[in-house]
Parts: C-alpha cells; sequence; structure tokens
C-alpha cells in the first residue's frame, strides 16, 4: 500500500499541499472514466483527507482536473509551465530567477514563476539545498547555480 504523501498543486494562486493526491490519482487513472467522474473522485478523496474552505470547491474541482490530466498527460499547452525558485533571498537565489526570466524572454516562453523563501514550504517541496530550481513539479537542481545551458535544455523538454 502506498503511504499518504504531500502533494502540492495551484490552487488560484496559491501552492497547496494535498495529502492522498498522489494515491487516488493512481487509482483513478487505471479506470476509464470520464474527468468529470474523475473530478468527482478525487475530490470526495481529497475532501476526506485535506481541509477545503468553504467557497473554494470550484477552485479546489479547477486544480485537481489539471493534475488529473497531467498524471494522465492530458494537459493542454495553455496549462504551461510552472516554475518554482527555492531559495532564502540570497544573490544566488536572486540570481537563478533572473536567469530564469532572461532565458524564457529569449526563448519567447511564458511560464508562472514563484520565487519561494518560506523555509516551511520550502522544506515541505523536498528541497534541502538552496538555490533550487523546480519546473512542472521536478526539482532539476537544488545547492548550487546551474549553467544558462542547463536550464534552457530543462525548459526545452517540458
Amino acid at each position: 500500500m502506498d503511504a499518504a504523501t504531500q502533494r502540492f498543486i495551484r490552487i488560484g494562486t496559491a501552492s497547496i499541499g494535498l495529502i492522498g493526491l498522489d494515491i487516488a490519482l493512481n487509482s483513478i487513472a487505471q479506470q476509464e472514466v470520464s474527468e468529470s467522474k474523475a473530478v468527482d473522485f478525487l475530490f470526495a478523496e481529497i475532501s476526506r483527507q485535506n481541509y477545503i474552505p468553504p467557497g473554494n470547491t470550484e477552485k479546489y474541482r479547477d486544480a485537481l482536473l489539471t493534475a488529473y490530466r497531467k498524471h494522465c498527460r492530458l494537459a493542454t499547452e495553455e496549462e504551461g509551465l510552472i516554475i518554482r525558485i527555492f531559495g532564502t533571498g540570497c544573490v544566488s537565489c536572486n540570481s537563478l530567477q533572473t536567469l530564469v526570466i532572461e532565458l524564457l524572454d529569449r526563448l519567447k516562453l511564458a511560464a508562472d514563476i514563484e520565487q519561494i523563501y518560506d523555509p516551511d514550504e520550502i522544506g515541505r517541496a523536498g528541497v534541502t539545498r538552496t538555490p533550487a530550481l523546480m519546473i512542472n513539479g521536478t526539482i532539476k537542481s537544488a545547492g548550487l547555480m546551474p549553467t544558462p545551458a542547463q536550464v534552457e535544455q530543462w525548459i526545452q523538454e517540458v
């Protein structure tokens, strides 16, 4: 049996950690169901283990649909590139953000870029060394400044 781990997804403008999302995604992905049934299942499973603030049901359902599509590789291009930079605001962390923005500009790509300063959120994301770069949920580097060529390759792999 899988252990219930926390997985972060974007709900509105916030990154929210949800317990049991990976297990629920793996479970529903093995079945042939419509997207609406998948979202119903995911929302029911997530609601059992996580607090869903009143009035935010639709935001959570939209985020779960996006997570389901990504999990099943049905994500559309419009859901885009999500880049998270983890660090305390040091020179290296800020330089990494500048590098990413300059590369995106040169490649003429749009991305949702978020810089995470909170040590608790950095730890929850599994980052142990900063600066760290996460692209679409995958940590690409931690503890060192990647070269522009490396970052460009990682962005183009997505």
